[in-house]
């Protein structure tokens, strides 16, 4: 596939306090955001490629089973789905920090559930339950910080998306970086015309 030469944008956001998280509306249908409580590599590696597929999520693509193994059993690591008529339309995916803080190492909607109102409900979800981490991990320290970050290589949409449940830009940050013509997909081939008939 051809590579080209881009300048990408990183933003990183943060909220300092419980009280920065804004309520989303209620989405126009049940949409329950449910704990995948069994780390599992393959509904993992499913939620990364589905939902990232369309804006260059790469850095995992390659990790072996072991590897996402590894990421989803260590402590405090959460993987939340957000259901629509018993399909995954997204998720959320928590990665704690430290002795008080949270990432929001993953969040997103697959391509045929964007543009329905879910994904603000599905980050605040998310980002309210990174705020209660403490709760469910007996020893660890209450969150004091929640931070995330999202790039011009992202949706479009990514960075208001934040930034509406409460996030501030602390930092900004920009390099050059080699990426294919197109984003992957969400498998091999998925954006070829070749695999479309």
């Amino acid at each position: 596939m051809p590579t080209r030469r881009i300048d990408v944008t990183t933003w990183y956001l943060e909220q300092r306090d419980p009280g920065d998280l804004r309520p989303a509306p209620e989405p126009g249908r049940s949409c329950p955001v449910v704990r995948a409580e069994v780390p599992s590599p393959e509904l993992s590696r499913y939620l990364y490629t589905a939902v990232g597929g369309d804006w260059h999520w790469s850095d995992r693509l390659p990790w072996s089973y072991e590897q996402w193994r590894n990421w989803l059993v260590r402590p405090g690591v959460e993987t939340w789905v957000a259901y629509v008529r018993g399909t995954p339309a997204g998720y959320v995916e928590l990665d704690p920090q430290g002795e008080d803080q949270v990432e929001v190492a993953c969040s997103g909607l697959l391509p045929g559930f964007r543009g329905r109102g879910l994904g603000g409900h599905l980050l605040a979800a998310g980002t309210a339950r990174a705020w209660d981490l403490a709760d469910r991990w007996p020893g660890r320290a209450p969150t004091r910080r929640v931070w995330l970050r999202t790039c011009s290589n992202d949706s479009p949409a990514a960075l208001r998306a934040y930034q509406a449940r409460g996030f501030r830009v602390y930092d900004v940050r920009m390099r050059a970086e080699t990426v294919g013509h197109r984003p992957p997909g969400p498998w091999p081939g998925a954006h070829d015309q070749d695999s479309r008939t």
